[in-house]
């Protein structure tokens, strides 16, 4: 395959002065130059087409170029593209929220909207410590998480962060403390070992006085490891959290809008969190938009302290092009039948990557929803494996020891089928 002289300069003009994520300026890993994209298709200027298996991490669950999101956002733009939230409101704004609110679990009906997965955590955060401020426990600062856990790249949000296998131990010493507590042995599926509460309620007893809120990804660790522990573990550490007086963070950036297998992962154990974060996919995909919604109970003591107001205000919040896209995302979702499409991505990922699990080089194959793991014994070589997928007519962005597969949920099942073979046959070249 070949690009024409023009693509090759851009290329070039990338290599020389563009950083890519958790990438060195003269990285040696392959760029690919997508020219354009639909479906569940990648459409390289090169001429190559691949089945995308990530969408484009996580969030484009309708695909790419949807004609209903098109629209959504071709007829935002002919009214306004953005206008600032201080002292101004508009409708994408407020149709969106008044979804919000109706969709996510009972009790969530403040909502802080903002523009990306890691300042939602940072708002749910200054939320909590705000909040018992002004209920006059300003000791109650820190925060407990769950080990193996990710939240975000911000600085705040990687102090949650698990400090030794996450991806920010080179910021530590500059980190905001924070208590770690081992994650849940028992797996999705199955009721809580007793054991598995120890660690937690060892915490809280210990430091609830200082903790303003345990914060975790329910049900699904994402980038810290993909990992699918009990939905029971998440009921009894609500509880716990009830009964020490902390409050209750649901990091739903991943798993919201029907990746886990329901609409939010909360959902799998029947609870609401007193704030929940929301990203990713709220705009299918199209931009960045994300928000942290909480308890009438959390927003009316944050107004009714000092100073009275929530101190936080990003210049783009609540963009109204944005809101309108995220607004139509989820009016696309709930009208589909999602659940059912869900179920048969899960049963053809779980069948597609069952080979796997009989390779010497794969120490587990589990899936959850529209989530499909693959974890290897040992970490992959990212430039080599990611070649490998180009060269069988797939993209797969593997990290660390994890091949993993969320693709859109429009997913055909045959386009299913191939993009598992891909794996199989990818994951099965890697023996060294």
């Amino acid at each position: 395959m070949t690009i024409s002289p023009k693509i090759q300069s851009e290329i070039d003009l990338d290599h020389e002065h563009i950083w890519h994520p958790y990438s060195a300026m003269q990285s040696d890993l392959p760029v690919y130059h997508v020219e354009s994209a639909a479906g569940v298709r990648l459409h390289l200027s090169d001429g190559r087409q691949l089945i995308d298996g990530m969408s484009s991490w996580w969030c484009a669950i309708h695909g790419y170029n949807h004609a209903r999101l098109n629209q959504a956002a071709e007829e935002q733009l002919q009214r306004m593209a953005h206008v600032m939230f201080g002292g101004l409101t508009h409708s994408p704004a407020i149709r969106l929220v008044e979804k919000l609110v109706a969709v996510t679990p009972d009790g969530l009906q403040s909502v802080f909207i903002s523009d990306s997965g890691s300042v939602s955590v940072e708002v749910a955060m200054k939320m909590a410590i705000q909040y018992w401020n002004s209920t006059g426990e300003p000791d109650k600062q820190r925060f407990a998480t769950l080990r193996n856990g990710y939240h975000g790249d911000t600085l705040g949000a990687m102090s949650v962060c698990d400090p030794v296998t996450g991806m920010h131990s080179l910021f530590n010493s500059v980190l905001s403390r924070q208590y770690f507590v081992e994650r849940p042995a028992s797996r999705f599926g199955e009721p809580c070992d007793p054991a598995d509460l120890e660690s937690l309620e060892q915490v809280l007893r210990q430091h609830h006085a200082q903790l303003a809120a345990l914060i975790l990804e329910p049900v699904v660790q994402g980038a810290g490891g993909m990992y699918f522990y009990s939905a029971d573990y998440l009921r009894q550490a609500r509880a716990l959290c009830e009964r020490y007086r902390v409050l209750l963070i649901a990091d739903e950036i991943a798993t919201g809008f029907g990746r886990s297998g329901r609409l939010f992962a909360c959902e799998h154990a029947g609870i609401t969190p007193d704030i929940m974060c929301i990203g990713k996919a709220l705009t299918g995909g199209y931009m960045s938009l994300a928000a942290t919604l909480t308890t009438a109970e959390v927003s009316n003591t944050i107004d009714q302290g000092n100073p009275g107001v929530f101190m936080h205000g990003p210049t783009f919040m609540a963009n109204p092009l944005a809101c309108a896209v995220a607004l139509s995302s989820l009016e696309l979702l709930l009208e589909s039948d999602w659940q059912r499409r869900i179920g048969q991505i899960e049963q053809g990922l779980r069948q597609g990557l069952a080979a796997c699990a009989q390779m010497p080089q794969v120490a587990e194959v589990r899936c959850l929803g529209a989530i499909g793991v693959v974890e290897m014994q040992q970490p992959v070589e990212m430039s080599r494996i990611t070649r490998q997928f180009v060269e069988a007519g797939v993209w797969v962005r593997p990290f660390g020891k994890l091949v993993y597969l969320m693709p859109a949920y429009i997913i055909s099942d045959e386009d299913l089928e191939k993009l598992c073979s891909a794996v199989v046959e990818v994951v099965s070249l890697q023996t060294d």
